[in-house]
């Protein structure tokens, strides 16, 4: 299995194709590669701490699948 990820942390670099917030998912197993993405707002520190806790449970969930 893996888990990647890939975003915009901020508090700059957004754009409006990728504002802020915006942070993008995958999780890769053996049979499948999903994609995700969820826009978390324009907190830095918020936004790293939320994606972490995100992608793990996106990962949690496939494993239990």
């Amino acid at each position: 299995y893996a888990i990647a990820t890939s975003g915009v942390a901020g508090p700059d670099g957004g754009s409006e194709e990728k504002p802020v917030g915006l942070v993008w998912f995958a999780i890769a197993g053996k049979d499948k590669t999903e994609a995700f993405s969820f826009n978390f707002g324009k907190s830095r520190a918020r936004n790293i701490h939320v994606s972490a806790l995100t992608g793990l449970n996106l990962l949690r969930k496939r494993l239990i699948e």
